[in-house]
């Protein structure tokens, strides 16, 4: 019945039919193959989850063997590389929270940013005994607690530098920016999307490269962490790199250090640069042409019609729920003041809810931390305070070390997009490569120069301090406005006095971050560059560092509560005496706005 009703369609519709199925094909054969490839992707990322939701369901083992067999390498990248990720989503909520809430409540500012000092200077180690033990108490049948502790270790190497860098964009958006998202009446919501976020955009997206960096850069301490005789190890890139560093087999290691690259290489080819290109649309300028930055993987993206089909769903959805209200001509009537007095009103009350909860908490922790307190000696604290004056020496040594090569660099890649477009995947992969993996190789290089570990730990700290600073001169040079550079040629203002005048204000604030970060984690490298484990032998330099992890190892916890809280007092003691000036600077000499 239904095949003859078909014969009876007249034959102008179905030329109809077939002209439009015929343009489709037409249309769409070029890159039908695009979509496929995009599917197939798509299918092999929901099997390799599925794989990692089972290792993390799985029954807790005492212990667990690594496979150093290079045939086990992709399953542990994979494994690290689904850390990492979960990680840096939780850090990205993290930096927009707490960024917003410091940028925003002048009462908050006040603690959080000095707390926020405090927790980037508390190394690994001071978080990881504690939090690992507490969540295996609460999944004692299962590798959940595990996984969700070493993700969260990764998370304290990754986070601050991001929520650094989204506070001070939104301390130095430009005065006119905020007088015309008042003038259009943008709501919170608006103003974020289309101002707050967008004007962080390019410090974020390098900062979230550089985070990455510094989770890789403990990846070998929080999954194959062994804490007295308990062993916490977890499959993964960084317990198969540790444990062949400590049986010595060099071509596992040199099979893990190709692992690692192929890994980075992935990330800065799949998810940073096709970023660091479509941030570009968030530069501040008035005009200029600059030579533009491609990412082929971006490129392929826009050639999908399941990718162009979302995208245009969700700017459908975003242009009918983010109409902008029109300029203001006449005061807002009684109605739409009262809806936004209480709405600001609900924001003051759960601000201070939040901020006396902070409070206790601090105080809570304060006095637990006093208990153990009670447990050390006065020599013991002399010991302590000696060793932080000797690390403190050589985390200043290490950052303006860094910064003597990393600003020059970094300006010029950061002012050239041919270059970066170049340099960026090499960059990328020599600063998200953890450190400690290369100890070995840098340890043998000591030994023949004859250099101890007291001087060569400096070196060691300089391999990951260097790249935060880096990163953030990258950012700030691409974010300089082409009308500033096309004036300074136009006025011929070349050598020196171009960097002095130009260069330097305008990558400042991104500089002083990078400052801020990198002493932060220089701080945090100390306790693997003073305390070095190879081939079953270790090496110690006098500092804070070493003090910390040899504490951690004999699971001695008032000594590590008294070593993480005398390295918080002074990290937080030098960003108050130099680093919040050099903030205050930059706010009111060096911003845009000004």
């Amino acid at each position: 019945m239904e095949f003859k009703n078909l014969l009876n369609v007249p034959p102008t519709q179905i030329r109809k039919v077939w002209g439009n199925a015929t343009a489709f094909i037409t249309r769409y054969q070029k890159f039908w193959w695009v979509d496929v490839a995009l599917l197939l992707g798509l299918i092999g990322l929901i099997f390799g989850m599925l794989k990692v939701a089972g290792e993390w369901t799985g029954v807790h083992r005492a212990s667990v063997e690594i496979d150093l067999s290079p045939w086990a390498l992709p399953k542990y990248t994979f494994f690290s590389l689904c850390r990492g990720l979960l990680a840096y989503i939780l850090s990205l909520l993290f930096t927009f929270a707490y960024g917003y809430w410091a940028a925003k409540d002048h009462m908050a500012e006040k603690v959080l940013i000095p707390m926020l000092d405090i927790l980037q200077s508390i190394p690994v180690l001071g978080f990881l005994p504690g939090l690992v033990l507490a969540l295996v108490a609460i999944f004692p049948n299962s590798n959940i607690g595990l996984e969700l502790a070493a993700v969260i270790m990764i998370f304290t190497g990754q986070v601050w530098n991001m929520t650094f860098s989204f506070y001070q964009s939104l301390r130095s958006i430009p005065q006119y920016l905020l007088e015309a998202a008042a003038v259009y009446r943008f709501n919170w919501w608006q103003k974020a999307v289309k101002l707050e976020i967008p004007f962080s955009g390019i410090g974020l997206i390098w900062n979230s490269m550089m985070s990455m960096a510094g989770g890789w850069f403990f990846l070998t301490v929080t999954e194959a962490f062994q804490l007295g005789d308990k062993d916490f190890r977890l499959p993964g890139l960084g317990s198969y790199m540790s444990v062949a560093a400590d049986k010595g087999d060099n071509t596992a290691r040199v099979c893990g250090i190709i692992a690692m690259v192929l890994m980075i290489i992935f990330l800065d080819q799949f998810l940073w640069r096709p970023l660091v290109v479509w941030g570009q649309k968030f530069r501040v300028e008035e005009g200029g042409s600059e030579e533009g930055m491609h990412s082929w993987f971006l490129d392929f993206l826009n050639r999908s019609q399941i990718f162009q089909f979302f995208q245009n769903f969700f700017k459908a959805k975003q242009t009918v729920s983010s109409q902008a209200m029109p300029p203001q001509d006449k005061p807002a009537d009684k109605a739409a003041l009262s809806t936004q007095a209480s709405g600001k009103a609900w924001v003051k009350v759960f601000s201070i809810l939040a901020f006396t909860s902070l409070l206790g908490l601090m105080v809570f922790g304060a006095w637990k931390i006093i208990e153990l307190f009670s447990k050390v000696t006065f020599d013991q604290w002399k010991l302590i305070v000696s060793e932080a004056l000797v690390t403190l020496l050589r985390v200043l040594v290490a950052v303006g070390l860094s910064a003597v090569w990393a600003i020059p660099v970094g300006l010029w890649i950061g002012l050239s997009p041919k270059l970066s477009r170049i340099s960026q995947p090499f960059v990328q992969v020599a600063a998200s490569f953890p450190a400690p993996m290369l100890f070995s190789f840098v340890i043998i290089l000591m030994h023949f120069a004859g250099i101890s570990l007291n001087w060569g730990s400096i070196a060691l700290m300089i391999l990951g301090a260097q790249w935060y600073i880096l990163f953030n001169v990258m950012a700030g040079a691409m974010a300089i406005p082409s009308d500033l550079l096309e004036a300074a040629r136009m006025y011929r203002i070349t050598g020196w006095q171009r960097f002095w005048k130009v260069y330097l204000p305008g990558i400042f604030p991104y500089l002083v971050t990078g400052m801020v970060t990198s002493a932060g984690g220089t701080w945090n490298a100390s306790i693997v560059a003073e305390y070095v484990t190879d081939k079953g032998q270790t090496l110690t330099a006098f500092g804070l560092g070493s003090q910390i992890s040899i504490a951690a190892a004999n699971a001695d916890f008032p000594m590590l509560a008294a070593s993480v809280v005398v390295m918080s007092l002074m990290v937080v003691a030098f960003n108050r005496l130099v680093w919040k000036r050099l903030y205050r600077l930059a706010e009111e000499k060096y911003s845009l706005s000004k």
